[in-house]
Parts: C-alpha cells; sequence; structure tokens
C-alpha cells in the first residue's frame, strides 16, 4: 500500500520522510476493524516520532498519524460486518485496562497512541480498535480529522481539567497551533473573552478575525504585564498552553488568584522555572492533560457534528506532497491544520 513513512530517526525530520507505495497492508485482530484512509492531519507528534521518544521503541520506518478519517473495508473477529462501509473517526488514545482492576475505567495516562507506539493514520490504510471509532455520517472527512485529536485535547484540558466556566477570561499561548485554535473555538462556545499570544503579527490577525478578543505579541519579553492591562489587572481564569518552557513564567504571572494554568505539551521544553510563592499564595491550579477517552471525545465531536465548533484547515496536501507538509509542519509556518487528503492521489 501507499504510505507516508519517517525512514529513521533523527532531527530535523524532513530529510527522512519518505512517499513509498509498497508498505505491507495492515491486518485487523480481533475487536478491531481495517480503515481506508480518506484523510490524514499532521500533529506536533509527529515530529516527536521522527525524533523519537524516551522510553518508546519505534520501529523505522515508521508510519505516524494519530488523525484519521476513513470507510472500514474489513472488520476482526467479534466486530459486526455491519460496520463495513461506514465512515468512521478515530481517536487515537487506546486506553490499556489494568488487569489488576477489571471493570475499573482506565486513567487518560493508561493509553496507547496509534500513530506512536505503533503505526498510524498517514497510510493508505490504518487499523484501529472499532471501540475508538466514531460513526460521522456523511461528514467532510477533511474537517473531521482536522478536528479530532487537537479538539480532543483541548476539550480534555479545558472543560474536564479546568472546569471551564462560561464567561471566563481565558488566556492561549501559541496561536495558530492546532491546539491553540482548538482552545479559541471551545472558549467562544462557552462566551469566554480570549486573549491570545504569538510570536507572528499575521497569525494574531488571523486569530482576531476568528474572534479572539485581545492579542499580545510574543518577543521573547514577559508580557504578562500586558495581559493584566488587557484584563483591567485582574488577571486571566485559565491559561491553556502547549508552549512550555518558554512562556511558562508569564502564564503563571497572567493568572488571576484561583486561577488555573493547564498544560498539555511543552514544545520549547518541559524544565520551566515556575514561582510556588505565587502559586500557593494565590491559590493557583496547575493541571496536566493529555488526549482524552470516548466520553470526552463524543462530546467534543457533536459540536463538530451539530456546526458549534469548526476546525481551521491550514493547508491540503496530496500524499505525494508529503515531504511539503512536514516542511510546513517542522518550519512552524501552520496556521490550522495539515491534512493529507488520501482520495487525492
Amino acid at each position: 500500500m501507499r504510505a507516508i513513512t519517517i525512514e529513521r530517526q533523527g532531527s530535523p525530520v524532513l530529510p527522512n520522510v519518505a512517499y513509498v507505495h509498497d508498505f505491507a497492508e495492515p491486518t485487523a485482530s480481533a475487536g478491531e476493524v481495517v480503515v481506508r484512509t480518506e484523510a490524514a492531519a499532521l500533529n506536533h507528534l509527529d515530529l516527536w516520532v521522527g525524533r523519537g521518544l524516551p522510553g518508546i521503541d519505534i520501529a523505522y520506518p515508521a508510519i505516524s498519524g494519530s488523525d484519521g478519517a476513513g470507510i472500514i473495508e474489513k472488520v476482526g473477529s467479534g466486530v459486526d460486518p455491519g460496520w463495513i462501509g461506514r465512515r468512521v473517526l478515530l481517536n487515537a488514545a487506546v486506553p490499556k485496562p489494568d488487569p489488576t482492576r477489571p471493570g475499573v475505567r482506565p486513567s487518560p495516562h493508561d493509553i496507547t497512541m496509534i500513530g506512536e507506539h505503533g503505526p498510524g493514520c498517514l497510510a493508505e490504510l490504518f487499523v484501529a480498535p472499532i471501540d475508538n471509532l466514531l460513526d460521522i455520517g456523511d461528514a467532510d472527512p477533511v474537517m473531521a480529522t482536522a478536528f479530532g485529536l487537537t479538539h480532543l485535547t483541548a476539550w480534555r484540558m479545558m472543560v474536564s481539567q479546568a472546569d471551564l466556566r462560561a464567561g471566563s477570561l481565558v488566556l492561549i499561548t501559541g496561536i495558530g497551533g492546532g491546539v491553540a485554535l482548538a482552545a479559541l473555538g471551545i472558549a467562544r462556545h462557552f462566551g469566554c473573552e480570549t486573549i491570545v499570544t504569538s510570536r507572528h503579527q499575521w497569525k494574531l490577525d488571523r486569530a482576531k478575525a476568528l474572534g479572539a478578543t485581545h492579542m499580545v505579541l510574543d518577543q521573547g519579553q514577559d508580557w504578562s504585564k500586558e495581559v493584566r492591562q488587557r484584563s483591567s489587572r485582574r488577571g486571566v481564569d485559565l491559561c491553556v498552553d502547549s508552549v512550555g518552557k518558554a512562556v511558562h513564567g508569564a502564564c503563571i504571572k497572567s493568572l488571576a488568584r484561583g486561577g488555573t494554568f493547564a498544560t498539555c505539551g511543552a514544545t520549547t521544553g518541559p524544565d520551566a522555572t515556575t514561582d510556588l510563592t505565587r502559586i500557593f499564595w494565590n491559590q493557583l491550579r496547575l493541571v496536566g492533560s493529555t488526549m482524552g477517552d470516548m466520553r470526552e471525545f463524543r462530546e467534543v465531536v457533536a459540536l463538530f457534528r451539530s456546526g458549534a465548533i469548526r476546525p481551521i484547515v491550514d493547508q491540503v496536501f496530496a500524499p505525494r506532497e508529503a515531504t511539503q507538509a512536514f516542511a510546513r509542519l517542522e518550519a512552524g509556518e501552520q496556521f490550522g491544520k495539515l491534512v493529507v487528503d488520501w482520495r487525492k492521489d
């Protein structure tokens, strides 16, 4: 089958990306299905797969891709054949039940990731447990796959973990990335005012057009004073961050008393310096979040299906343009999701 592969570990990732036509087709085990991919979206996770992840044995050449939508073509044992021919959207976070605690719902960190721990969606066919797929009917697969993982991640961060309330003031760092834009859409759905940051003025301008309330240009300064000025010196109720080390101090200083800092990633590094005095004195909450379960996936995908929240697509590529897609991802040039349309090639 055709596949976009990462041939070997290395940084930068781009030189190791290849488009091949002879990758072995996957087969479905019990409880799994084979999906013919219609669309697959890229995430920063694809770069980590290329660079290598501590504690994870990645077999190269690797097929990454944790966002996928397509048509079920084959089913494994124990799966109703009635699923064949249905269009589905993937939640790539597969729970690992604890055999010592049967019947107990796994916690979000007890997961394996399709596209990280094993082959993903950047191929003509991918395999997934039927329990990790949602029937999306006649939805546009490009838009659906652009919605999936980033909105699930942002939903869990903001709603499940940070207990987002309507009318809150929300700070979103690094606007333009998939999770940050998903957070903007969710905040707007809740009727929240937003303050967004970016190193690029053009991204701030785009965010304003999408309904962001206030914009802060990040030029390496401590921009927490600007955030407080835009919040009448009060600070923000919630900070949604995936940037990490480079902005952590400014994020903590930007929070109002009782505010929450929520993180799902650290693209600039994990070893941030924080301010414990500010945290305990202002009674701040720091919460971590990753991916989400199928209950949360159903909740947020329902908002996509109803048209309440729509993803932002930066660019759609044919599979043969894989290197262009990875180049744009690795350069951080995108505003929204990069999607590979497998029907194009």
